[in-house]
């Protein structure tokens, strides 16, 4: 598949936001679902507990999928040949889950600089209006930062439950997207999700793409490798899973998780204080 037409980069530098791309076929989809339907079986834990900021450590097939080239093609148009996997989550709203994504910009906890990481959604299952599919507010990444309150709202499928107020609703454009189909959005595009009022599950995959020569503000971290060369060495390489569950890449999943968790604590702190000195 060609890369985005001149037209698509130009709406996404514009706006913020790209869809729908197709990637998988709907039988290719299928079998990503049931691998991570699978996973929640073997665990007895749903995804959405461990595979938050690497959740591609977690499987062989996961980083495959990362590296697709439907969706690597799209990025590149977007950020250029030299592409490094910063992270990676698993998403599931059951049926008739009123768990929600609040409204929040990915740069105020992912601590990298410059900002210029982009994030690819994929669905597995429909992600429509109805079960909860990403929506975004064109224009946001051009703004300000947005100062996050940190709610812990047992309902937020975000770690911390960070949440924007005071977003006009009305401005906001749904990403609907049918299995095998995949979004993209800046990572200072303020998104969210709502509850999923149908009777299927809603299941997706974001991977987070970024320029080889994107620096982590916070401690030293590691990426995966995607395309091109990487002349900074910026970022220790991830390491990759050998198979399902793989020991040594889920413990280093689980470590990583924690620092994050805590490292992005400080991160909003800095652009807390940062905000209200403006």
């Amino acid at each position: 598949m060609p890369a985005l037409t001149d037209d698509q980069v130009a709406f996404f530098r514009r706006n913020g936001y790209h869809y729908p791309v197709n990637a998988l076929s709907a039988e290719e989809a299928a079998q990503c679902r049931a691998r991570i339907e699978q996973y929640e079986k073997d665990t007895g834990e749903e995804v959405n507990k461990r595979l938050k900021i690497k959740a591609h450590l977690a499987s062989p097939w996961m980083c495959e999928l990362a590296r697709h080239p439907e969706i690597v093609s799209a990025v590149q148009s977007i950020i250029g040949p030299d592409v490094l996997l910063f992270g990676s989550s698993a998403f599931a709203k059951n049926a008739q889950d009123k768990r929600f994504v609040s409204w929040h910009q990915d740069s105020a906890y992912y601590g990298l600089s410059p900002n210029e990481e982009v994030t690819v959604w994929i669905a597995l299952s429909p992600a429509t209006s109805e079960s909860g599919c990403l929506r975004v507010l064109p224009g946001s990444h051009e703004g300000p930062d947005l100062v996050h309150e940190e709610t812990y709202d047992p309902d937020n499928l975000l770690a911390r439950g960070q949440s924007l107020r005071g977003i006009d609703d009305t401005k906001a454009v749904e990403m609907p997207l049918q299995p095998g189909q995949f979004s993209m959005h800046h990572e200072r595009t303020a998104h969210d999700s709502l509850p999923n009022q149908t009777d299927d599950r809603r299941i997706g995959m974001a991977f987070f793409y970024m320029p080889a020569h994107v620096k982590s503000t916070m401690a030293r971290r590691s990426a995966m490798h995607i395309s091109g060369e990487d002349r900074y060495g910026h970022w220790d390489v991830d390491p990759e899973p050998q198979t399902d569950l793989d020991p040594v890449t889920m413990a280093y999943l689980d470590s990583i998780w924690g620092d994050y968790r805590d490292d992005s604590v400080t991160v909003q702190a800095s652009r807390s204080k940062t905000a209200a000195a403006g």
